[in-house]
């Protein structure tokens, strides 16, 4: 238990505070020990518990700008293997095939190889396919989170978020493909600011100067 004028250690039941001599109540030791409020203890000591505020991959939708200009060639390249011929129409139908095929494989290897998760306290990001690598960034070493998005990016509400850190493994993290990345970006920004706030805080409930 605290006590809320100092933020000491008090034991439950006492109408005093032994640290700053504070009466807790006028009426007796259980009014007393009504004043003295819990300490917000989570998984590891002063910390809350880590929950999971969101998860995601690549979305298809940040390849919309590629596919369009892909259907702007298929249809350049439908007029012109009307005029050359049956030899035009299968050269056509190979380069078609090819190009929307590795375009097809682009998505789904971006989808496959990458992902990303925002705890309360961490943001995770995984790469590879058939290898695996994990890293993670602490949300109080995030300096700046920054958004970038393309014309028609922003037309489909998807596109990439640069963190810069102070991490030494990873100290700029470009998260790119995101859906609905406006809403994602504004989320890791304010999950970094209230763990900065929550930290600042506790130092100053145990006397020392906040960070």
């Amino acid at each position: 238990m605290k006590c809320e004028a100092c933020g000491g250690d008090v034991p439950a039941g006492s109408a005093f505070c032994p640290n700053c001599g504070t009466q807790l109540a006028d009426d007796g030791r259980a009014a007393g020990a009504d004043r003295l409020r819990p300490r917000n203890r989570g998984a590891s000591g002063n910390q809350r518990s880590e929950g999971e505020l969101w998860s995601g991959t690549y979305s298809p939708k940040a390849m919309v700008g590629p596919a369009i200009g892909l259907a702007v060639l298929t249809v350049l390249g439908v007029v012109a293997a009307s005029f050359a011929g049956p030899a035009g129409w299968v050269i056509f139908g190979i380069a078609a095939i090819l190009l929307w095929g590795i375009l097809g494989v682009v998505i789904l290897y971006r989808r496959l190889t990458v992902r990303y998760r925002l705890t309360t306290y961490r943001l995770f990001h995984e790469t590879g396919l058939l290898s695996r690598t994990r890293d993670r960034i602490e949300v109080i070493d995030i300096n700046d989170v920054t958004l970038h998005q393309g014309v028609i990016e922003r037309m489909f509400n998807v596109g990439t978020i640069r963190v810069q850190s102070s991490d030494v493994t990873c100290p700029n993290l470009d998260i790119g493909g995101i859906e609905d990345v406006r809403h994602v970006t504004d989320l890791i920004d304010d999950t970094r600011r209230a763990e900065r706030q929550r930290r600042g805080l506790f130092m100053e409930n145990i006397g020392g100067t906040p960070v």
